[in-house]
């Protein structure tokens, strides 16, 4: 049974208007990105967007929020997919989330000679353990001319679950002070995804140190393995950069 497909940024200067806010278009990015995997993920095999259908803007997504998207295939044809995703917005020291898109997409698989299995049983609840779980699909631009992904982007991508896991656990603005040894085990390569999984393991007065283990998935096989591990010390700070007590967290 495949685990749940889930995509979490952050939402940079670059992607904002002048209001402060994530653009139509960078939103329709992610939810769009979203489909194909969770598409992929099911059918073993190629796919491209239709259609989409009706998408609403309920919120806007603000600088330095975090975005999660998430989703579900609705219905299964003979060779297409019908996903809901869900954008959701969260502010990082508050917590507080809102739901900001919710759209409709179809999913065609792109070989004329490819059918698509049945929708499997709903999956079981998973528990929820605190970890943040997220999912990076390989592009070329990312990779060396081998077509393996950078190990300096697998190192940004993992420093960005880290950051999630310690924001999420303490609500304080957090920055990275150390990484701890990163075993790269084997390659991700481009049209494959990385899925992340970080947790807190320690927490200190100020700090915090988060494991992050990478697995690579070929979307085409489902075949997955251990891609890299490491760890990453996490500070609570204050508005001027010192560092503050993290406090309890129920």
């Amino acid at each position: 049974m495949q685990s749940e497909s889930r995509l979490i940024d952050l939402v940079f200067p670059g992607e904002t208007n002048h209001h402060g806010t994530l653009f139509g278009g960078s939103a329709l990015s992610y939810m769009d990105k979203l489909a194909y995997i969770i598409a992929t993920r099911h059918g073993h095999c190629d796919f491209v967007t239709a259609s989409c259908e009706k998408i609403d803007f309920a919120a806007p997504a603000r600088l330095s929020q975090i975005v999660e998207v998430t989703g579900r295939i609705l219905r299964a044809g003979r060779r297409s997919l019908n996903v809901e995703i869900d954008l959701m917005a969260e502010d990082v020291l508050t917590g507080e989330r809102h739901l900001c898109s919710r759209g409709g997409f179809n999913m065609v698989t792109a070989d004329p000679t490819q059918t698509v299995p049945p929708l499997p049983p709903a999956p079981p609840q998973a528990p929820a353990d605190g970890a943040v779980r997220m999912i990076e699909l390989v592009f070329p631009d990312q990779s060396s001319h081998r077509q393996v992904l950078f190990g300096g982007y697998a190192l940004a991508v993992m420093g960005k679950a880290a950051f999630v896991a310690a924001t999420r656990l303490c609500r304080k603005t957090v920055v990275m002070a150390a990484s701890s040894r990163m075993n790269f085990t084997a390659p991700v390569h481009v049209g494959e995804i990385m899925e992340l999984i970080a947790a807190v393991s320690t927490v200190g007065r100020s700090s915090m140190t988060v494991s992050v283990t990478a697995w690579g998935e070929n979307l085409q096989t489902g075949e997955r393995w251990p891609a890299a591990n490491g760890s990453f010390v996490m500070v609570a700070v204050d508005g001027e950069g010192k560092a503050i007590h993290i406090g309890h967290r129920s």
